[in-house]
């Protein structure tokens, strides 16, 4: 033999040969968006929820936001939440199917007349307070 063998020179006859595919012929395995989203949907981060520390997916800290954003009346989070339980009924096919509108009753009718009512004078009250006489 006139070569040494040692680290980093292996034997001749256990080298790759040229045109004969590597130890890894199809390359680095790649991950698709999909997985990487929902591997990362799927981590655990810890939240406080009144004073206690919990483990909660990442998910479940997103939805728990929105849920709370569209109680304080934000009009866009409200839309969004709105809009992920139409989808989630759609795929468990649980979407209620919607009601004919049925006609007032004369008791929906009379509480719709005292409110009209009640805010017909509470604005009278609040443009008398306003004017100066």
């Amino acid at each position: 033999m006139d070569y040494e063998v040692g680290y980093g020179k292996p034997p001749r006859h256990t080298r790759f040969k040229k045109g004969e595919p590597s130890a890894n012929p199809r390359g680095r395995p790649r991950t698709n968006m999909a997985a990487l989203l929902v591997e990362g949907l799927n981590k655990k981060v810890v939240v406080t929820e009144d004073g206690r520390r919990r483990k909660i997916t990442v998910r479940e800290a997103i939805v728990k936001q929105l849920i709370n954003q569209s109680a304080t009346a934000d009009l866009r989070a409200t839309k969004m939440l709105l809009d992920m339980i139409k989808d989630a009924e759609k795929q468990a096919g649980t979407a209620p199917a919607p009601e004919p509108s049925a006609p007032f009753t004369a008791a929906d009718e009379e509480v719709v007349e005292q409110l009209i009512e009640r805010l017909r004078h509470q604005i009278l009250a609040e443009t008398k307070a306003q004017k100066p006489e």
